[in-house]
């Protein structure tokens, strides 16, 4: 049986809204989420809430998984310290387990290699350019891109984020899938009576 455990990656910095409507939904939708940090020890998100990781890094396997979130945080653009994230991100594609990156995550995913074969999208193409990767030639002018088993977004939009990795999922089948869309990128009033049914 598939997991239904979604992991969401914690680390200092974190950007926590980048999340929330994925998270929420995901749990509203039979899923739960822990949370991963780099130690046991609370992070401070950018929105200045403490959390405390439910689990390490180096604990989690993809195996026990559904789903690997990583949101951004400027600790991304400052050097290395993310990325056995990014390594963790590897294993998991490697298993055939989705990983979605949003904001600053796709600059580790990029030096990690994980774009170089995969369509994706990021903040603007010369932020990931400037890593030197080689999926420049991949990147998708778009909100949110799905190749696979990644899923990549820009900072701007946690929406279509959410889109994205709940097609991915099959939490939503494609008309409530448009309507959630809808709902919260749009506030189409309209949406919610199909979300509701």
């Amino acid at each position: 049986m598939p997991s239904r455990t979604a992991h969401l990656a914690v680390y200092p910095a974190f950007a926590d809204w980048e999340t929330g409507h994925t998270t929420a939904y995901l749990v509203r939708n039979g899923y739960t989420v822990r949370t991963v940090g780099p130690t046991l020890d609370p992070v401070t998100t950018l929105g200045g809430l403490r959390i405390q990781p439910d689990l390490t890094l180096d604990s989690v396997r993809p195996e026990d998984s559904a789903l690997l979130i990583l949101a951004g945080s400027d600790l991304w653009d400052a050097g290395d310290e993310l990325a056995p994230f990014a390594r963790t991100a590897r294993t998991f594609l490697d298993a055939g387990v989705p990983v979605a990156a949003i904001c600053g995550a796709t600059v580790g995913l990029a030096r990690e290699g994980l774009l170089d074969e995969r369509a994706h999208t990021s903040a603007v193409s010369s932020y990931l350019a400037a890593t030197g990767y080689g999926g420049g030639e991949r990147y998708v002018e778009a909100d949110a891109v799905t190749d696979g088993d990644l899923i990549t977004a820009g900072p701007t939009e946690p929406v279509a984020f959410g889109r994205e990795i709940f097609g991915r999922l099959g939490v939503y089948g494609p008309e409530k899938l448009d309507a959630w869309y809808r709902l919260f990128h749009d506030s189409d009033p309209a949406a919610y009576q199909v979300l509701s049914s």
